[in-house]
Order: C-alpha cells, then structure tokens, then sequence
C-alpha cells in the first residue's frame, strides 16, 4: 500500500462513478494476496514512504487526508453495491480496504492479519477502527486490534466480520452469483440500505424508523409495484436501474 496504489484506487472508483452502466463494483487483489498493507520496506529503510516524512505527525495527517483516505470515503459511497473478493491475506490497512466493501466473499485460505498495535506500535487505520467494533463487537475488536493475531476466514465468518467463506476453488463462482444478483436490484435501494444501516448503531429506535420511512418514500412508488408483480409472477423483478 502506497500513495500510488492509493490514487490508482480512487481513479478506478470515478471511472465507476463516470460509468451509469456500470451496476455492481468488485474489489479484489492480485496474485496470492489481496493486500499485505503498508509498504514497510520503503518505511524502514529511511524514514519515507514516497515522499512523506513519517517522523513528521503532520505531514503523515496531511498524507492519508489527500491520498489514503479519498478512495475510502469513495467506496463508502459509490452508488452501486461493492463486493471484496478476499482471495488472500488483507493484512493491516488491506484489512480496512476489504471491510470497507459492502459484502466481503473469501476463500477459504484468505487470513486478516492486524499488524498495526503489536507490531508497528500504531493505531489501526483506514477504516479499520469504525468497521471492527460494529461487525465483531467491542470485545473481539479490542483483541484483533492489540494483539494482532491472525484471524482465519472460517473464523472471520464465524465472528460476523466478513459475509461468507468458501472453498478457493469456488470463489470465483461465488463472487460472480453475488454480483449478478447485486447488477439484477435496484441500485437506488442497495445504497439506501447501506445509508440506513450505517447509522442504526447510534441512532435511537425512533431515529431510525424515521430514517425507514424517509427512504420509502422515495422507494415504495418506485419500486414496490415491480416487486409485487414479479412475486405474484414467480419471476425475477425488472427495476428501474437508474443509479442515484
């Protein structure tokens, strides 16, 4: 992870922003990793990772504010569902990246390894302190978090941190019936639900059935008649897929 990978990350997000045809985002590593974090070597050998002064607090703030974290609120908002295809090791800001996907499918030998507290003496980072706490609970996320272990993806299922593991073989048959069923729905309503649920955690009860009714306002006329009807049809429903 670099500042390159980083910018390269969010030109691929607004080229999917760009694209109105484009209905399903599937974020995914190459070679045997998804992502081996932080390039430490280059942090080692002098103090910089391309070009930023890491003895210095503020140029590092100055660093993920303009760099690392754009594509990461980009991702948080894309408005079309996004999918990470964990084919490998996400290991400290890979494990941010990953869980900032909507849905996460990994392979069975695909591992989350936090190295931030334990071995860099740093705070988990790139989302990963927001994502923790809300999918495992504050217990599991205080361990993964200050005591950096590695955390299998049966595991990872098990805790709720990830949607579902499946064997490598078929991981990419499992990515591509997710997607296609992402790409058939209303892409309107998959980033309405991901709104709604992101802030359920602190909302009171009321709050949030505001925030249901404020979204089916708008979605209920749009789509439920389709819905219905397809029901009634036993047929797969046709949405409107005019994106927000």
């Amino acid at each position: 992870m670099n500042d390159q990978l980083m910018i390269d990350l969010q030109a691929a997000l607004q080229q999917v922003i760009d694209d109105s045809s484009v209905r399903v985002a599937v974020l995914t590593g190459e070679g045997r990793g998804f992502c081996s974090g932080a390039d430490l070597v280059a942090a080692a050998d002098d103090g910089t990772d391309q070009g930023i002064d890491v003895d210095s607090g503020d140029a590092t703030a100055a660093g993920m504010d303009t760099i690392f974290h754009p594509p990461l609120r980009t991702l948080a908002t894309l408005p079309v569902p996004t999918i990470c295809r964990l084919n490998g090791v996400a290991a400290g800001g890979g494990m941010g990246l990953a869980l900032g996907c909507d849905i996460v499918i990994a392979a069975r030998s695909a591992r989350f390894v936090s190295t931030f507290g334990p071995r860099l003496g740093i705070v988990p980072d790139l989302g990963s302190t927001f994502h923790l706490p809300h999918r495992v609970g504050m217990a599991r996320a205080r361990g993964i978090a200050m005591l950096g272990g590695t955390i299998s993806a049966d595991q990872a299922a098990d805790w709720g941190l990830i949607w579902s593991v499946v064997d490598d073989t078929e991981l990419d048959a499992a990515v591509a019936e997710t997607a296609a069923q992402l790409a058939r729905s209303s892409p309107e309503a998959m980033v309405r639900i991901r709104s709604a649920l992101a802030g359920a955690e602190t909302a009171t009860f009321d709050e949030q059935l505001d925030v249901e009714r404020d979204h089916q306002r708008v979605l209920i006329p749009k789509n439920m008649a389709e819905g219905a009807k397809a029901f009634l049809d036993k047929r797969e429903p046709h949405f409107d897929n005019i994106r927000l």
